[in-house]
């Protein structure tokens, strides 16, 4: 039997995924409206307009992988009816103001934003169970500083435990420290958060939570409780969300953003310069190092500064100087 000999027609080519040709040119989405986006949550994105209208959206394939999270002012096109089961496509994202992120893989600096766009970060500790952890409030100082938000220092539970003594380093920095307990009044705080976009951190137990119950009455956030053995909360928030402080959705009235309980924020993504360039007085001072001074040696400018015949405050100084350690050692 002669063995077969092949030709051309026996060859065969993979026909074209598809006759339509492509095209760089993109919609321009002249009819996109804008909204605020509250909620994030497996490709699906709750957002609200400035009318108040709520709509679950989707992020539209042409914005690859830019991300869209809680804060973000976005244009939204196809069904903004915000009828129950329609679905709209997020097109644009404005460019942000700020971002509160934290680093995931310290060893890779892989960041993580979590919301954007934000007036002021409130701090939530509580004064006992479970107890403040001072390295989590650096740390978050340190962001807050970064991005040009105003930091506040809110402290529960204090009912059970006075406010800590050790708090009142923050107030020499010019931080706002404030407290509260159960059933206790909170016009205080309710005039701090009127009219800003406020984020709440802390870690789990310390009573975020609670406090969003009592400030944002249409909030129903589940309330979860300390662990008597490790002293930690547990995770009742699995993700940010926005909570527009009026019932009436008046975005003017401002807005609360409740985050997951955090027990690590890693911050290798901050340069540490950038710390020194939040605290305005010290900065002048810091000007006259030495290139590539790590304002931790004798030699700074600080060190000079940093006496009690000098301009700049020795606790100041001494603040400075730790806030900016946490950026050059490695993160727990």
């Amino acid at each position: 039997m002669m063995a077969r000999e092949y030709d051309e027609s026996d060859a065969k080519t993979r026909p074209r995924r598809s006759t339509r040709p492509r095209s760089k040119d993109r919609p321009s989405h002249d009819s996109a409206i804008s909204a605020l986006v509250t909620t994030v949550d497996r490709g699906r994105t709750t957002c609200i307009t400035d009318e108040g209208t709520v709509i679950v959206s989707m992020k539209a394939r042409e914005l690859g992988h830019q991300s869209v999270v809680v804060g973000d002012i976005v244009g939204i096109v196809g069904d903004t009816s915000g009828k129950a089961g329609s679905l709209a496509r997020i097109v644009s994202v404005q460019p942000r103001k700020n971002t509160l992120s934290r680093t995931v893989d310290d060893a890779a600096k892989v960041e993580r934003i979590i919301v954007a766009n934000i007036d002021q970060l409130i701090i939530v500790v509580a004064s006992a169970n479970p107890e403040p952890r001072r390295g989590l409030i650096d740390r978050f100082l340190v962001s807050a500083f970064h991005e040009s938000v105003t930091p506040i220092i809110l402290v529960t539970k204090t009912d059970l435990a006075p406010v800590p003594d050790f708090l009142q380093e923050y107030r020499d920095l010019g931080i706002k420290v404030v407290s509260t307990q159960q059933n206790g009044d909170l016009s205080e705080i309710r005039n701090l958060v009127h009219g800003k976009t406020s984020v709440l951190v802390g870690h789990s137990g310390v009573g975020k939570s609670t406090l969003i119950n009592a400030l944002v009455s249409h909030a129903q956030r589940m309330i979860g409780e300390v662990n008597e053995v490790t002293g930690r909360g547990r995770h009742t928030s699995s993700s940010a969300v926005a909570l527009p402080l009026s019932p009436e959705l008046k975005l003017v009235d401002g807005w609360i953003i409740d985050t997951p309980g955090i027990r690590a924020f890693g911050l290798a993504h901050i340069d540490p310069d950038r710390i020194v360039a939040a605290f305005g007085d010290l900065a002048e001072a810091a000007a006259e190092c030495m290139p590539n001074c790590s304002h931790a040696e004798e030699s700074c400018a600080l060190t000079r500064w940093a006496n009690p015949a000098g301009i700049a405050n020795p606790e100041r100084v001494a603040r400075l100087r730790s806030l900016r350690s946490l950026l050059e050692i490695k993160l727990d």
